[in-house]
């Protein structure tokens, strides 16, 4: 019997590199079930690990923080932070410059959910404020 629903599983193991600095558990979106306008991914981070500062072009972003803790740098000049815990979840608006940080000294691990079919989609890199979260 086949399956005219276009429902799809994605099983855990596959995993991906983002343009953000991390390596993602690659979760339901364009590339694993033809997503199109949602995805969500798995993201762990180590100690001391810090994403490279970007924004989504009109694409907003929702994520839940599984396990640990973890503060998220965000603004213009990364001027606002936010500490998230274990079971928060956190919302950023398209075009919203941030950087997740784990600053607890315990791994972390996150379940991202963006609004289109892959988190990579209309990502900006900001190089120039990646020496400004350095410095925090």
């Amino acid at each position: 019997m086949s399956d005219a629903y276009d429902v799809m599983l994605v099983k855990p193991g596959k995993t991906y590199a983002g343009a953000q600095g991390f390596t993602y558990g690659a979760g339901a979106s364009t590339e694993t079930a033809g997503a199109r306008q949602i995805c969500m991914n798995v993201l762990p981070m180590p100690t001391g690990a810090r994403a490279k500062v970007h924004h989504h072009k009109n694409i907003e972003t929702i994520a839940y923080l599984l396990e640990g803790d973890c503060t998220v740098f965000y603004g213009d000049n990364l001027e606002c932070s936010k500490d998230v815990c274990q079971g928060d979840q956190i919302f950023i608006p398209g075009n919203v410059a941030h950087a997740p940080c784990n600053l607890s000294g315990a791994p972390c691990t996150w379940i991202v959910v963006h609004g289109s079919g892959s988190d990579q989609d209309g990502i900006v890199m900001l190089p120039d404020l990646d020496e400004v979260l350095a410095g925090k």
